[in-house]
């Protein structure tokens, strides 16, 4: 795992306890604008539902997919009080399911890489968006350490090839050679040349000229990829053709 099995299971816990902080007292009915057909309620459930559900896929070593139906905790407590607690222990369960099985164990999952580690990897990131997410929903700051936005951004890039397959609009990237290039200019090595061809698309570490060029902080770009800020907030560079930015962002909504 590129950040380690100690840096991911702490910002699992951290990000899940901010994510926590920030849900709690607000109004379960409030609308979230970045993920408009989600209440807050249903956000939890989104986030909580994952939590348990990929400890269940972890200590079970399922081979096959897991029903949600099955996993057992699944479900969204009835009050609103009982919220945090429900996430927290999802959080602890899937960080102990880890560490248990070891990183290394083989385990199903839809992406190429089946390993256990994936999900430890996968459901960070997933906090930290839809912690974005919850913060925005009731007017709150957010942002993210710019080794831990990178990785989101590395992960982000190698899961479109498998989305691809079974997500109609991720499916719909190909291209004929058009380049876009994404720079986050407060680490070293936060470059990455997008290239769609008429077999999907490919990913390059590095600096290149691009169709279209955006620059930004490792936690803007990430944010912006996700659609969590918009393409003209502040500290957002962009060079070249945004059409293709734009296609690019329509066609990989997370």
């Amino acid at each position: 795992m590129p950040l380690g099995y100690e840096r991911f299971s702490q910002e699992m816990l951290d990000q899940s306890a901010v994510f926590i902080d920030v849900v709690s007292g607000a109004d379960p009915a409030t609308h979230v604008p970045t993920c408009p057909e989600w209440t807050l309620r249903e956000l939890v459930h989104h986030l909580g539902r994952a939590y348990y559900w990929g400890a269940a896929i972890i200590g079970s070593r399922a081979t096959t997919p897991v029903s949600f139906d099955d996993v057992p905790d699944g479900h969204l407590p009835e009050r609103a009080e009982q919220y945090g607690e429900w996430v927290r222990v999802g959080a602890n369960r899937m960080v102990d399911a880890a560490a248990t099985a070891g990183l290394d164990t083989a385990v199903w999952t839809w992406a190429g890489d089946g390993r256990a580690g994936f999900w430890l990897r996968r459901f960070t990131h997933e906090t930290v968006v839809h912690r974005a997410d919850a913060a925005i929903a009731v007017g709150r700051d957010f942002t993210v350490a710019p080794d831990l936005a990178v990785d989101a951004i590395n992960e982000w890039f190698e899961l479109i090839p498998p989305l691809a397959t079974f997500r109609g609009k991720i499916a719909q990237l190909a291209g004929t050679g058009q380049t876009l290039h994404f720079h986050a200019t407060d680490v070293d090595s936060g470059e990455w040349l997008i290239r769609r061809t008429p077999d999907g698309i490919t990913c390059e570490h590095g600096h290149a000229k691009a169709d279209v060029a955006v620059r930004a902080t490792a936690a803007d770009l990430l944010f912006l990829l996700t659609r969590r800020t918009p393409t003209d907030g502040p500290g957002v560079e962009i060079f070249g053709d945004q059409a293709l930015l734009a296609h690019w962002l329509e066609h990989t909504s997370f």
